[in-house]
C-alpha cells in the first residue's frame, strides 16, 4: 500500500452527487488484471463519448489545465454503488491521493484507506470554501499527522480520521502488515489460552 504523510496538489471539482463505482470504473473493464492499469478507464463513459473515441469538452477531467489534479473533491455519496475496489485502483493509478467529499459510499471509503487513498468526510460549506476560487488552479496541501487540509491563501480546515487507518497510512502497511507488528503478542496470548483451556487443544 501507498504510504501517505503530507501531499500537496491541484483539486479537481466534480460538484455532483451520487457518484457511483460504475460511473467510476463501468463494469465491463473489471476482468483486466490489477497491474494491467486503470488510468484510461476512470471515469471513462464521462469522460468520452459512446464511441469511446472523443473526449468531452464538458467534463471537467479533459481540461488541460486540470489533467494534472491530484486531489478529487466531489458531492455526497461519492462512491456509492457497487464494491468493486477497481473503483481505487484507476483513482490511483490515475494519480489521485486524495478524494474529499461529505460522505461516501461504505464500502469504497474503506477500500479507499486501504489501498492508500486518504479519503476525507468535510462538510459541504468548508467544500464550497476550498473552491469558491473555480476560475483559477486551486492547489491544497493535505497534511496527515496534522489532519488538516491547508489552502494557498492560508486557510486551514480539520478533519477527522480513525487512528488505526490513520497509522496504516502514516507507514503504508496493510491490514496483515498492522496484525503482524502484534505477532509476539498474539503468540504470548495463544500461549496462555492454551495452557488455561487444555482441553481445547488436540496435538
Amino acid at each position: 500500500m501507498l504510504a501517505f504523510t503530507e501531499h500537496c496538489g491541484q483539486a479537481l471539482r466534480l460538484p455532483w452527487e451520487n457518484i457511483d463505482t460504475d460511473q467510476i470504473i463501468p463494469a465491463r473493464y473489471l476482468h483486466r488484471p490489477r497491474n494491467a492499469g486503470y488510468r484510461e478507464q476512470l471515469f471513462h463513459d464521462l469522460r468520452f463519448t459512446p464511441d469511446g473515441k472523443q473526449p468531452r469538452v464538458d467534463f471537467p477531467l479533459n481540461d488541460p489545465t486540470k489533467a494534472e489534479s491530484s486531489i478529487l473533491v466531489s458531492g455526497k455519496n461519492f462512491g456509492c454503488g457497487s464494491s468493486r475496489e477497481h473503483a481505487v485502483w484507476a483513482l490511483l493509478d490515475y494519480g489521485f491521493r486524495v478524494v474529499i467529499a461529505p460522505d461516501f459510499g461504505d464500502i469504497f471509503f474503506n477500500n479507499s484507506l486501504k489501498n492508500g487513498l486518504l479519503a476525507i468526510r468535510l462538510d459541504e460549506r468548508s467544500i464550497e470554501a476550498l473552491m469558491q476560487n473555480e476560475g483559477e488552479p486551486t492547489i491544497l496541501t493535505v497534511d496527515l499527522p496534522q489532519q488538516s487540509i491547508t489552502t494557498r491563501s492560508g486557510l486551514r480546515y480539520e478533519f477527522e480520521i480513525d487512528p488505526y487507518r490513520k497509522e496504516a497510512l502514516l507507514n503504508g502497511e496493510s491490514d496483515i502488515q498492522m496484525t503482524f507488528r502484534l505477532y509476539d503478542e498474539i503468540t504470548k496470548f495463544e500461549t496462555r489460552y492454551i495452557k488455561d483451556n487444555p482441553w481445547i487443544y488436540t496435538p
